[in-house]
């Protein structure tokens, strides 16, 4: 768990420690590990704990970061700011991208087999990032590398159950798309219980728009971290029981539709994990009205592709620069 010590990190990590299909937890982040990780040995489960600290020293937080990887089966990644009240995912892309190069290269030379999840924000756009990144390297598999948008199908379970007068449990709403703004498209049409018409609109967004009414309750001291570190614990379940070979996961999710393209396009839906990793269904069905919503954001989520692809272009160059002085 690569930034175990944040707000997600933590609550995630506790989770973790009590999955009955996990054998090695390692805490990876630049402070806080080793107490976390002495408070959660004392969880009575099967999951050993170890902790490593890095360091915004490059040598130091290879070093340690190697450690923490080596052996990996499933590898996620919550590092990162978090997003503040005003603040564009954009804005945050500048933060994170830096971040997450840094990590998903080590992944490439560490546990290059391992399944990549990943939770930090912009979503959109930090995964097809590590993907890019790791095609330059030559260990891409589509079948491994996700992002997490699990939270968005929570959040909209709970709000349709709640119009719906209807318990959660009930309730099962396919999410797809990307994982911010109008780029999340719920398909209520799907939804395991009847969604009235003239509720769809309002509760479309209501769900799109949950993440920045965390961020703005939060007042500037975090966004969502404990619902999203349920979401993430249910979505490594998933994963691991498909990866284990115990059975079937299932799971929303953003991932590479498109491996077989010359560009990398991923794009969130409803998915199925088995050893291999992630397996690709045909995409859930949508009425006429939930068609011209993935229509209308479709360049979001394509901008958001190449906000990636120009950050890796940009480090391209400088490299380049830099070897020829």
């Amino acid at each position: 768990l690569v930034g175990a010590a944040g707000g997600i990190g933590q609550p995630l990590a506790c989770f973790l420690k009590q999955s009955a299909r996990i054998k090695q937890l390692r805490l990876y982040d630049l402070v806080g590990t080793h107490g976390i990780a002495a408070d959660l040995s004392h969880i009575p489960t099967g999951a050993r704990i170890s902790s490593f600290v890095g360091s915004f020293e490059k040598p130091i937080q290879e070093e340690q970061l190697t450690l923490a990887l080596e052996g990996a089966d499933l590898v996620i990644v919550t590092a990162g700011m978090p997003r503040k009240p005003g603040m564009t995912r954009e804005d945050l892309f500048s933060v994170n991208a830096s971040i997450m190069k840094s990590i998903v290269e080590v992944v490439a030379r560490t546990c290059p087999t391992a399944f990549l999840a990943i939770i930090s924000n912009p979503v959109n756009s930090l995964v097809p990032l590590a993907a890019n990144i790791l095609k330059e390297i030559g260990v891409y598999d589509p079948r491994k590398v996700a992002g997490v948008t699990l939270l968005d199908v929570l959040r909209a379970n709970t709000f349709v159950a709640e119009a719906c007068g209807v318990e959660p449990e009930e309730v099962d709403v396919p999410v797809v798309g990307g994982h911010a703004g109008k780029t999340i498209v719920p398909l209520l049409s799907q939804c395991s219980v009847h969604v009235p018409e003239e509720l769809r609109g309002e509760l479309t967004t209501k769900i799109q728009e949950a993440g920045t009414t965390v961020v703005e309750a939060k007042e500037g001291k975090g966004s969502a971290t404990l619902s999203m570190a349920v979401a993430a614990a249910r979505f490594a379940e998933e994963v691991m029981k498909g990866l284990s070979g115990d059975g079937v996961g299932r799971a929303c999710a953003y991932v590479d539709a498109g491996s077989m393209k010359s560009s990398v396009m991923f794009f969130a839906d409803v998915c199925k994990y088995d050893e291999g990793g992630i397996v690709l269904g045909d995409p859930t069905p949508r009425d006429d009205a939930e068609k011209a919503a993935i229509d209308a954001m479709m360049q979001d989520l394509i901008q958001n592709h190449a906000t990636a692809s120009a950050f890796l272009a940009w480090h391209t160059h400088l490299a380049m620069a830099g070897a020829l002085q």
